[in-house]
């Protein structure tokens, strides 16, 4: 964390720090957008065994992100202010990692998994009750994928152009990285929980979708 140079590449943004956010989160946006709509052919084919593997790696990925964001708001809470910057740093990281891999895996896969509850597997009894809440948590991770950009955005934008003192009196970086902190996590956790269930609890059908 600290404070933008007067003639620095970070003062502009210092300055209009929400038009910043809104023009990145609009660029986020369209890549999301453009891959699903195969607006973007520059991803190579993959095979369902590729996309199995990313899938892999994408959990990885967010189990240390989601570790690495618990930390720092463990540490910010113990006034552990450096090692709070690195946590958040670190998770910021791992999310752009994500997001690459997750763009390779729609733009360059055949398909989609889509779970396969039955009788005699782990709650199968209660087949339409399970996937109802695997389908609402994937649901609300999905969401809170998309509505907290511009919100963790924002918190990371006003740490890299201020002081910590300047953070604690003159922004609302501490109430706005409470709720970018909170949906993060929360995003992040739904996310492995459901990769957990659809690709080691039940079974899956590999789905050809055309975007």
């Amino acid at each position: 964390m600290a404070t933008a140079d007067a003639d620095g590449p970070l003062a502009r943004i210092r300055e209009y720090p929400r038009a910043t956010v809104a023009i990145v989160s609009v660029i986020g946006y369209v890549a999301v957008i453009g891959t699903f709509a195969d607006v973007f052919p520059i991803f190579p084919e993959l095979t369902q065994a590729e996309v199995n593997l990313l899938s892999h790696a994408i959990a990885v990925v967010n189990t240390v992100a989601t570790v690495s964001l618990a930390l720092g708001w463990y540490w910010i809470r113990q006034n552990e202010v450096r090692k709070h910057a690195a946590a958040m740093i670190t998770s910021f990281v791992l999310i752009l990692v994500f997001l690459v891999l997750y763009l390779l895996k729609v733009g360059g896969g055949p398909g989609e998994k889509r779970i396969v509850i039955e009788a005699g597997m782990f709650l199968g009894a209660y087949a339409g009750t399970v996937k109802a809440a695997y389908l609402g948590m994937l649901a609300i991770h999905i969401l809170l994928s998309v509505v907290s950009v511009p919100v963790v955005l924002y918190a990371i934008t006003l740490a890299a152009t201020h002081s910590v003192e300047e953070l604690r009196s003159e922004t609302p970086h501490r109430k706005v990285g409470r709720i970018a902190a909170g949906s993060w996590l929360l995003s992040l956790s739904l996310g492995v929980v459901t990769y957990f269930l659809l690709n080691w609890v039940y079974a899956y059908e590999f789905v050809e979708v055309s975007y």
